[in-house]
């Protein structure tokens, strides 16, 4: 699942991304509410958690925006603000739930599973191309011939590759959403990962492939 987190505290947001990281939620980190609303409207996401007090746009203003345009996103409000009239401004603006900071790292992984089960949008957690499927809760990979469980940044590609079936995605937007902009690692660790998948696919005995494409990047498609 691909979350779009908008916090301004950036210590803060790197410990947010690498808790969601480790539940194996792929995350957009944005540090204003302009960039949140920019984002959320050019991509499509499962779950956005939004920071009350954020330079630009607030996280009040952002999430009224949203729903004024009829977007049902699920959304989790992040504050350290914890009087109950802000509690209440928040989901009268339409927030799913409300976490005043700071808060534990297995119930902020908990909020957002219970807001993403309760969204219409993503009751379904599986991602199909041709035979081969994408299970979201259970981070299996399945096919005629069985299933294997993925790896943590193998599902993240996979979700990616699933999501946009025949486009081409280069290795430094894998890098880029995966791994983050501040990462130390190689981006061979890309090239690793997509042997990993390449051999799951073929275990699972599925009509799709991974196809490389020199200096571009790579594709999921049909075997031809």
């Amino acid at each position: 699942m691909r979350i779009l987190l908008a916090e301004d505290e950036r210590m803060l947001s790197e410990a947010i991304t690498a808790i969601l990281n480790r539940g194996n939620y792929s995350v957009d980190a944005v540090f204003n509410g302009q960039d949140a609303l920019d984002y959320l409207d050019s991509d499509q996401y499962d779950a956005a958690i939004l920071d009350i007090m954020m330079p630009k746009v607030d996280g009040i203003t952002v999430l009224k925006t949203l729903r004024a345009e009829g977007k049902d996103i699920p959304v989790l409000l992040l504050t350290s603000k914890s009087e109950i009239d802000d509690k209440i401004q928040g989901l009268d603006s339409g927030a799913d739930d409300y976490l005043t900071k700071p808060f534990d790292a297995r119930e902020l992984l908990a909020r957002i599973r219970a807001i993403t089960r309760r969204a219409p949008e993503v009751q379904n957690n599986d991602l199909s191309f041709g035979n081969l499927k994408l299970n979201r809760t259970a981070f299996e990979l399945s096919g005629p011939e069985g299933s294997v469980r993925l790896a943590n940044k193998e599902f993240q590609m996979m979700e990616m590759f699933m999501r946009y079936p025949g486009q081409v995605i280069s290795a430094e937007r894998f890098m880029e959403k995966i791994w983050g902009y501040d990462s130390d690692s190689e981006i061979n660790v890309v090239w690793v990962n997509i042997s990993g998948l390449r051999k799951k696919i073929a275990q699972v005995g599925a009509s799709a492939e991974i196809k490389a494409l020199r200096g571009a990047g790579y594709l999921l498609e049909e075997k031809s």
